[in-house]
């Protein structure tokens, strides 16, 4: 699946649809160069998941956890990750219980320490707006993917 947003409000707005979609654990890695969404995209989806508080990017900190409903909500940016060993303290197996969503940002500085992936969610510069593609990664990922099938990624 691929669709275009072409300004921040309609990254927030994916975002959001991604969340209303969202109605299993999943693990969401998030690839695309600097500045592209990928922050913007998360607090669209806690916004989605009916997180109405200031949404922090764990750039420092490497995670921030939310506990939203019945759902454990784990943002993960590894950007300044050197050698995926740091990970080893962050506690990663936390993030695979039965109501665990994990985001990714970065996700091949954590390789060997991560969960694997349900869905992958790329983003990429389309002149002044952005690509958004999901690819599955298996079972859950295609179930996912399906039930995105019936909600419009392209607000307005």
């Amino acid at each position: 699946m691929k669709f275009a947003v072409q300004d921040e409000a309609a990254m927030v707005a994916a975002g959001m649809r991604l969340a209303e979609a969202c109605h299993a654990p999943l693990v969401f890695y998030l690839h695309g160069p600097l500045g592209a969404g990928k922050t913007t995209l998360v607090r669209g989806f806690m916004r989605g998941m009916g997180y109405d508080a200031v949404v922090k990017s764990p750039t420092y900190t490497l995670i921030e956890p939310y506990e939203i409903g019945p759902w454990h909500v784990y943002h993960l940016d590894l950007y300044r990750v050197r050698d995926a060993a740091e990970l080893d303290y962050l506690g990663l197996r936390e993030l695979q219980d039965d109501h665990a969503i994990v985001l990714v940002e970065w996700p091949e500085r954590g390789a060997g320490f991560l969960p694997p992936a349900d869905v992958v969610i790329t983003l990429d510069y389309a002149g002044e707006g952005r690509w958004i593609s999901l690819e599955d990664q298996g079972a859950a990922g295609k179930t996912f993917l399906e039930a995105l099938g019936g909600v419009d990624l392209n607000p307005g």
